[in-house]
């Protein structure tokens, strides 16, 4: 059973946290005590998209912490610019950050236009470098802080027919990489994280990667945010992290409790053969 870290007092700002993985995120955060900007593009739910930052944020409250809804659009500069000092302003302060929109395109590159390249470059690698850029001054002045990337280990071998959308994951890794190296002394930790299995979303949902018998639920990788972030930031740092492999560290061995359907046994996604071909032509901009 995962242990909560003490947060308490901490601010956390996480983006896509409308739904899905974020608002699991958010809330699992504000469980452990830490006060929360809930950013995200949706302030009205439809059936492909439901939920909606000021749903998380009223939940949050409900836990007892403060939180603040602050519609982002990750895609602009300014935009993320006033989340981090809005966090500031009404939190007090900047702790953790959790990187975890994301925009999804799985096609080959001759199927890959250049807005759909760009699509997943500004909301993948470009937000993730710009929403650290500017939280990085209250870590620093706190002298405490971690940023996490909701991006994977870099693996070439994943890029074949999914290339435009790996290179915005991988660079968001190279983030984590050089980020925690260039704050190792600081007292402020970049990690990435990544699910060993397919996770129950809007994603996996909308676009049927999958089914629920391979899927596990939102927790885990909430629980796995949760892990890295109950360390000292200069005692865990500069690592690409599978949720498995994090929750091991604070003593998780049993994963059964995060299957989607009792009793599966969901394999690992580098064991999985997805066919995506019924994608072909969608994609996700999903700031959840």
């Amino acid at each position: 059973m995962f242990k909560l870290p003490d947060l308490d007092g901490r601010a956390a700002i996480v983006t896509g946290a409308s739904r899905g993985i974020g608002k699991a995120v958010a809330l699992r955060l504000a469980e452990a005590g830490c006060d929360v900007c809930v950013a995200a593009k949706s302030l009205e739910a439809t059936p492909d998209l439901p939920g909606t930052i000021t749903e998380t944020a009223a939940a949050i409250e409900q836990l007892g912490r403060r939180a603040i809804a602050v519609r982002t659009d990750v895609r602009s500069a300014t935009d993320l610019e006033s989340m981090v000092a809005t966090c500031a302003d009404a939190l007090g302060r900047v702790d953790i950050l959790v990187n975890n929109a994301g925009a999804l395109w799985w096609r080959d590159v001759i199927d890959t236009p250049p807005n759909r390249f760009d699509l997943v470059m500004n909301v993948n690698a470009r937000a993730a470098f710009i929403a650290s850029h500017f939280a990085l001054p209250h870590m620093l002045k706190g002298g405490w802080g971690h940023i996490i990337m909701m991006s994977p280990p870099v693996d070439v071998a994943a890029a074949p027919h999914k290339t435009a959308y790996f290179i915005s994951k991988f660079g968001m890794t190279l983030v984590a990489h050089g980020l925690a190296g260039e704050t190792a002394a600081d007292n402020v930790a970049c990690n990435a994280l990544w699910p060993a299995t397919l996770v129950e979303s809007q994603a996996t949902i909308n676009f049927s990667i999958g089914d629920r018998a391979q899927w596990r639920k939102a927790d885990i990788i909430a629980d796995a945010t949760l892990a890295i972030c109950g360390h000292e930031p200069k005692e865990l740092t500069g690592n690409a992290f599978i949720d498995e492999d994090v929750l091991r560290r604070v003593g998780v061995t049993d994963f059964g409790s995060y299957a989607c359907v009792e009793g599966s046994e969901p394999h690992r996604m580098d064991e999985l053969a997805l066919d995506t071909t019924h994608n072909r032509g969608g994609s996700a901009h999903q700031p959840k």
